[in-house]
């Protein structure tokens, strides 16, 4: 096998690995942030499979992660009642990669620096696999939402507006 077909494996991946957790890759061309529903469209996934991983700050100042479908708006009322919280807001970009260890766009819940508190939406139980970000940009994870919710120790509530 030649240098350049090696196989590419992000930390999210030899999590899921070393966890024994079945999962797909896609990986494609992309190498700067583009909204996930453009890449939805661009690959001709659904946006109600594919899900974004949003990092929220409680008024504690404990760290929330939430796992929304892309087309979709956290409800940040319903996302800090999840959590046990008075109120939350969401982090500023540029905490990203400090906080979780990866970059805007490649954000997924699966290896962050820490174990923060999970919230997967509840829709996600709807599907027998989902698609989040493989945990840089151009790289995608085809999971089984309770899988992904044993890794990261998740639970799944309402957290969008509806």
């Amino acid at each position: 096998m030649a240098a350049k077909d090696k196989e590419i494996k992000t930390n999210a991946m030899r999590i899921l690995d070393k966890n024994k957790v079945s999962y797909k890759t896609n990986f494609y061309e992309c190498d700067e942030f583009i909204d996930a529903m453009k890449i939805a469209d661009m690959l001709n996934q659904p946006y109600d499979r594919t899900f974004k991983t949003l990092v929220t700050e409680g008024k504690s100042k404990n760290h929330y992660v939430f796992v929304i479908p892309i087309d979709m708006e956290l409800d940040l009322k319903k996302a800090a009642k999840s959590v046990g919280e008075k109120s939350i807001e969401m982090i500023h970009v540029k905490d990203i990669k400090d906080l979780t260890g990866y970059i805007r766009g490649g954000c997924t819940p699966v290896g962050m620096k820490k174990l923060f508190k999970t919230i997967i939406h509840t829709t996600a139980m709807e599907y027998d696999e989902i698609i989040i970000s493989g945990g840089c940009i151009g790289a995608q994870i085809f999971i089984e939402p309770n899988a992904l919710a044993k890794v990261v120790r998740a639970e799944f509530a309402e957290v969008v507006v509806e």
